[in-house]
């Protein structure tokens, strides 16, 4: 069943967000196996992002590389939250 991911760091830049996807990309995570949806929003000092997984797995997998990178980076994620999907509409 998906699930989504919410992050809630106490701070986060647009500038932070857009070192941490260059680096993803760089790793070869730019677009993991499994991550239905990706979004960043919010204001731009303090940004928030939600992703859409197809399984735990898959995102536990992904977080092996996430996680380390934003310690490099000395970003604090905050706890993440996890929320059963009730629905996903894959779009066009």
């Amino acid at each position: 069943m998906a699930f989504v991911v919410r992050f809630t760091p106490p701070s986060l830049s647009s500038a932070q967000y857009d070192e941490v996807i260059k680096r993803l990309e760089a790793a070869g995570e730019g677009s993991p196996k499994g991550r239905l949806f990706a979004v960043a929003f919010g204001p731009t000092d303090a940004l928030r992002v939600s992703d859409v997984w197809d399984t735990q797995e898959n995102f536990d997998r992904f977080a092996q590389t996430l996680m380390p990178l934003l310690q490099e980076l000395r970003i604090d994620p905050g706890t993440p939250e996890f929320i059963q999907a009730y629905h996903v509409n894959p779009g066009a």
